[in-house]
């Protein structure tokens, strides 16, 4: 995070924003510029400010959170949504990652947690939680269809996707696999295009959709 973060904070409980704000209140670099206590509100801040980061809940009157992370990332694709929640229900996680939020925590999380989600996610990179990351494997587990699309994939296709998905970067992939960074971001692309993603989340989707992750 070596540039300024200006934030957008949406949730209905005043609390939980001024818990937010006290945690992050010593990084200089993220910046508070609104707080909207509905979907709404944030939305409308948003579409005439400029901003980098969304930090939203997913209950909240009126338009949810879940609504306002497609919203945004339709519309302001370059602007990275985090999503805060007491929910760990696989259908609404599976509706965040369907809206393509890069990141999903609940809000037992520390502070330490909180930061690294946030660095993570504006050095574009993706941020799941432990516990939804398990969730998610739980129920495409007990979901999951015979047929896949794994053959659309070389073998060393899967074994870079995997990797992306449990959050390596470029750089950790090459080491790991014994190849260049190079070699790496020429896989992701063709990735990105066989399975017609456009975003680390896009692949993400792809790879719970297609039992690549199990």
């Amino acid at each position: 995070m070596d540039n300024e973060i200006k934030i957008v904070i949406a949730d209905d409980h005043r609390m939980f924003i001024d818990g937010v704000k006290s945690l992050l209140s010593k990084e200089q670099k993220l910046i508070f510029v609104y707080e909207a206590s509905n979907g709404e509100d944030a939305l409308s801040f948003i579409r005439k400010n400029e901003i980098n980061l969304l930090i939203t809940d997913i209950s909240m009157p009126g338009m949810s959170g879940t609504e306002l992370a497609k919203k945004v990332k339709q519309e302001f694709p370059q602007i990275k949504v985090l999503v805060l929640s007491m929910f760990n229900d696989p259908a609404i996680v599976n509706e965040i990652l369907q809206s393509e939020a890069e990141g999903y925590i609940l809000k037992n999380t520390g502070k330490q947690e909180l930061l690294n989600a946030i660095s993570k996610i504006m050095d574009n990179g993706t941020y799941y939680s432990n516990e939804v990351m398990n969730l998610m494997l739980n129920q495409n587990r007990k979901t999951r269809n015979k047929e896949t699309n794994k053959e659309l994939l070389t073998e060393r296709e899967t074994e870079i996707l995997k990797l992306v998905c449990e959050e390596y970067t470029t750089i950790g992939i090459a080491e790991k696999l014994f190849i260049s960074p190079g070699t790496v971001d020429t896989h992701r692309k063709n990735i990105l295009e066989k399975t017609q993603s456009k975003t680390i989340v896009g692949l993400i989707k792809y790879a719970f959709e297609n039992n690549i992750i199990v």
